[in-house]
């Protein structure tokens, strides 16, 4: 055995990045910001620039925002108003369903809206899949600005590689995160794949309201 090959760490980044060069270039051509940064410590200070002070900031449920740790930097910052439906007591259990819903009302009026997505296109295809949908309503329409942070591992060949993965990897492991976490079954298990948004580009007028940063990191589902 050739020296080196039981570590193919250096040949997986370089295959990320490489993927990653394709998908920025196309999002680009179809009006969306893009960046690729190597480290999720990157990704979290070009994320603390990218939020202007004094901005309302909303967020999606996002495993991958809470491993970069971005809502408690924005915490200790204290320069923005923070809406969070998906904030949990001590236990992990999220606010009762009415409150949660209002909350995820208000998250559509903000400024600087957080989230990931479940897959990504070499085409620079964003595509994303919700229980309730309003994770994927938010990235469409209403926030003045959208933020997506996405490690590599998370593009795909095309939108039906998109769903396969949604469907076979995250969705399953998603559902099982709520039961394990929340204490939440009502109606999970597929019920976490409900709605279902493709978004292929931003208006020409609103060049740069979809901002999408590449980490080269295995990150979130």
């Amino acid at each position: 055995m050739a020296m080196g090959d039981t570590d193919l760490s250096a040949e997986i980044k370089q295959y990320y990045k490489e993927r990653a060069e394709i998908v920025l270039t196309n999002l680009r051509e179809k009006y969306m910001e893009g960046h690729y940064v190597e480290t999720r410590q990157e990704a979290l200070n070009l994320l603390m620039k990218l939020i202007p002070s004094g901005a309302k900031i909303g967020r999606g449920d996002s495993i991958t925002l809470n491993q970069l740790g971005v809502f408690e930097a924005l915490m200790e910052r204290g320069q923005n108003e923070f809406i969070n439906p998906v904030r949990t007591d001590r236990q992990g259990h999220n606010a009762p369903r009415e409150e949660r819903r209002q909350m995820q009302r208000l998250t559509l009026l903000s400024d600087v809206y957080l989230t990931s997505t479940n897959a990504i296109t070499l085409g620079g295809t964003i595509v994303s899949t919700d229980g309730s949908g309003n994770r994927v309503a938010a990235m469409m329409f209403g926030p003045k600005k959208v933020i997506i942070v996405a490690g590599c591992n998370k593009i795909v060949a095309d939108v039906d590689d998109a769903m396969r993965r949604i469907r076979d990897w995250a969705g399953p492991i998603n559902a099982m995160r709520h039961r394990l976490k929340h204490s939440k079954d009502d109606g999970l298990g597929w019920g976490v794949l409900r709605y279902t948004a493709i978004i292929d580009g931003n208006q020409p007028v609103e060049q740069g309201k979809i901002c999408v940063i590449l980490v080269n990191e295995q990150l979130g589902l």
